[in-house]
């Protein structure tokens, strides 16, 4: 039976505690679906988070469409997505088989588009990390890191056993991460090459005073007054965040190699060396690894 792990002594709201007690009953009960290695037919993977939504077009096992928009109304960004995708996966809305829904707003997206099916974030991402990285079979653990919140599970033949979910500080999550790159005047695609420019030697690098979003986002304006150069600081924001999940979370828990980085927070690249750095092991991020969410329920709903 899977282990729920909290990833911080706080006490969580309610809303927390039923994502947990969710991900766990979807692991017990879903057991046979979630064993799916591969998907079938055409399929829609919906994936609305806190900040951006992503959408999936997947046909006989292969990602023949997607988009990935800011989340604005959840309806909205969906439809406008899902337009985009099918536009470029060549295919009608009447030729899809079935739309699944995850993230945040799955419960207004499943009503909207009569989903097949809903399901939490937990089994669907971790579903969607071993597919695209092609490990279904033995252990492996799996980083996601989004815009609001982060994840770490534990797997084994591409299940999950084990699982901790973060994000009550946002200095953990991409949305520090964007802030910080508005104020380096970067788009946040650009800060983790500019992190891998800093020359400063571990014992030498500066480092964000706080994990807190608000004043370690003061402690890197700071940090720039002071003559800290642009790719010292984008070095210390990312390690900020890979600390902080390490702390938080992944010490916690028996890391098992291969590590699969996924979420939009993957794909900066200083993010992905400080976790190697502190993990010792090497990193994968997989191709499309900012639509894991997509994939696995596009996946799994061919399946129900």
């Amino acid at each position: 039976i899977p282990i729920i792990v909290y990833s911080n002594v706080e006490k969580p709201k309610e809303i927390e505690l039923y994502s947990r007690l969710e991900a766990l009953k979807t692991l017990i009960t879903k057991k046979a679906l979630l064993m799916r290695e591969k998907q079938e037919g055409i399929t829609v993977g919906i994936d609305s988070g806190s900040s951006t939504t992503k959408v999936v077009v997947m046909r006989e096992n292969e990602l023949v469409g997607k988009e990935w928009l800011p989340t604005t109304d959840p309806v909205k960004s969906s439809n406008e997505a899902l337009e985009k995708a099918l536009q470029e996966a060549g295919i009608s809305y009447e030729e899809v088989d079935a739309i699944g829904v995850t993230g945040h707003g799955r419960d207004l997206l499943a009503e909207h588009f009569t989903a097949a099916l809903n399901l939490e974030e937990v089994s669907v991402v971790s579903k969607g990390a071993a597919l695209l990285s092609h490990r279904h079979k033995g252990d492996a653990t799996v980083i996601d890191i989004g815009g609001m919140n982060n994840k770490l599970m534990l797997m084994r033949d591409g299940i999950v056993t084990s699982f901790s979910l973060g994000g009550i500080c946002g200095g953990s999550s991409g949305r520090f991460l964007e802030v910080a790159s508005h104020r380096l005047d970067v788009d946040v695609s650009e800060l983790g090459k500019l992190a891998l420019q800093s020359k400063a030697k571990a014992q030498d690098r500066f480092e964000l005073q706080s994990y807190c979003m608000v004043f370690g986002i003061q402690s890197l304006v700071v940090a720039l007054a002071s003559g800290v150069t642009r790719e010292d600081v984008a070095a210390a924001a990312c390690h900020s965040v890979a600390e902080q999940v390490y702390e938080t979370m992944i010490q916690e828990m028996e890391v098992r190699p291969p590590v699969i980085f996924v979420g939009g927070v993957s794909l900066v690249e200083g993010v992905k060396r400080e976790f190697e750095e502190m993990l010792g092991v090497e990193i994968i991020v997989p191709p499309y690894s900012q639509y894991a969410g997509a994939v696995g329920i596009a996946t799994l709903v061919s399946g129900v």
